[in-house]
């Protein structure tokens, strides 16, 4: 996966391991332990790819708790928190709990919503979360088209509307789940010009440094993003 990583023309990744989602536990203490074991082999190899640590935490009752007790990452230390919904709905403490998140100064930043039933019926669902604050994650495999041109169709959607920030490989594998990075750029520009594309390398690097990521209104149709300054203050 490095090398495939870094032919991608990836030279950094945050790993995202599921927490608490019915079927895999990953605290946090042996995250850091195990991304520091891989960046040193990774340096042993020969590869140059930088590994940095977080998790995808599905909402549970006790996200706000265990976050407070240092069980739960943010993304390579910043303000931003990688949450997932199940996959049929969108849970009805999500709200509450991401207007939680955001007053304690940190920011919500949703996973995969094109692939969540309710938000792919109903895209208002996604929206109202953004408007409160929340950020959109698309998976490359989504919008390039490998899960079915019904899902391209709605991430392209959600891209035209502002209701996603961000673009992440969610890469499981080297074979079924790669990184594919540069194919979903590459469709991006093609539907919707190389601006769009580069407002999402950028917002993906501005979480990488913990910087406030490029925002733009929800709207029906495209239009001229911008920036909103000051609204979270905290610095990780």
């Amino acid at each position: 996966m490095a090398q495939d990583a870094e032919k991608d023309g990836i030279t950094t990744v945050v790993a995202t391991p599921h927490h608490a989602n019915g079927v895999y536990l990953n605290p946090a203490p042996g995250i850091g332990q195990a991304v520091a074991q891989l960046n040193e082999k990774l340096r042993q190899a020969g590869y140059q790819l930088q590994v940095l640590p977080g998790q995808e935490i599905r909402l549970y009752s006790e996200l706000l708790n265990d976050l407070e007790s240092g069980e739960l990452l943010t993304l390579a230390g910043s303000r931003y928190i990688l949450l997932e919904m199940p996959s049929s709905r969108v849970p009805r403490t999500m709200e509450e709990t991401c207007h939680e998140l955001i007053i304690q100064g940190f920011v919500p930043v949703i996973a995969h919503p094109e692939r969540n039933a309710e938000v792919a019926a109903d895209p208002s669902r996604l929206i109202r979360l953004i408007e409160i604050g929340t950020l959109g994650q698309l998976t490359a495999q989504s919008l390039a088209g490998t899960f079915g041109s019904k899902l391209q169709k709605l991430s392209l959607d959600l891209c035209r509307k502002n209701a996603v920030h961000m673009i992440a490989s969610d890469a499981h594998d080297n074979r079924h789940r790669p990184f594919g990075l540069s194919e979903a750029y590459e469709v991006l520009s093609k539907e919707l010009g190389k601006t769009s594309s580069d407002f999402f390398r950028q917002n993906s690097q501005r979480i990488i440094d913990n910087e406030e990521i490029i925002r733009a209104e929800y709207t029906q149709s495209y239009t001229k993003l911008h920036k909103l300054f000051g609204f979270f203050s905290r610095k990780g």
